[in-house]
């Protein structure tokens, strides 16, 4: 299968005040999600992308156009309601720490699997949404650009954490031991028997050893030699 860069927005407004702002409309990155962006961006640039699929909120949107404006050709650029936000529900708009008092935080961090946010969406509902998106368009984008193929989706916090540990064969209660942090950078590849994960939660380093693509096979006994760049 292709290779599948997953991004997550740079720092909001609401992230810094700490403000659960879930789906809500007028949240964008502030100057330092600004300069985060640009950074993973320019990572990214040494990787020719074949697709960059988006969650349909600005900040998103915004991080989005940074890898856009870094890349030397024109990846398809779709937006995709299923990368969006949790619909946290009544919890949206509230502070995490008026939220941490709430009788069903706990739950959220021990057992997930169990948790609908009253008024909105479940967490199990959440992971199956959003692993299957990022299933679907890998699929597409190996058929169209052969196996060799890299594209990224920018998405959020707890959507990256609900795939990463789908890719990590984790259950969904064990997703907040990942942290995913703004801007970050994390690597999967989805082969023909299992999913390998190549990257969690990164802020720097190269990534042109990603410019050919990873090629298909068994792991390497022992850990093998890593990738080398072109």
């Amino acid at each position: 299968m292709a290779t599948v860069i997953l991004v997550r927005h740079g720092r909001t407004t609401a992230n810094a005040t700490g403000l659960l702002a879930g789906r809500a409309d007028g949240v964008s990155l502030d100057q330092i999600g600004r300069e985060q962006a640009a950074l993973m961006a320019d990572r990214l640039a040494a990787v020719p992308l074949v697709g960059v699929v988006s969650s349909p909120l600005e900040r998103c949107r915004q991080t989005t156009q940074f890898i856009l404006d870094r890349q030397a050709g024109a990846p398809y650029a779709p937006i995709d309601m299923d990368l969006t936000e949790c619909d946290y529900g009544l919890w949206q708009g509230r502070t995490l720490t008026d939220l941490a008092s709430e009788d069903l935080w706990p739950a959220v961090q021990s057992q997930p699997s169990a948790v609908v946010f009253p008024g909105g969406e479940s967490m199990a509902a959440m992971q199956a949404r959003s692993v299957a998106a990022i299933r679907r368009h890998d699929a597409a984008f190996e058929a169209e650009h052969g196996p060799g193929a890299v594209w990224a989706a920018v998405s959020h916090g707890d959507i990256i954490k609900a795939i990463l540990a789908d890719a990590l064969g984790m259950h969904l209660d064990l997703f907040q031991r990942i942290n995913v942090g703004p801007a970050s950078v994390s690597i999967v590849r989805y082969g023909p028997s299992r999913p390998s994960v190549y990257a969690t939660n990164t802020d720097s380093g190269d990534l042109s050893w990603l410019s050919n693509g990873i090629q298909s096979g068994d792991a390497p006994v022992g850990g093998g030699a890593g990738q080398t760049a072109p």
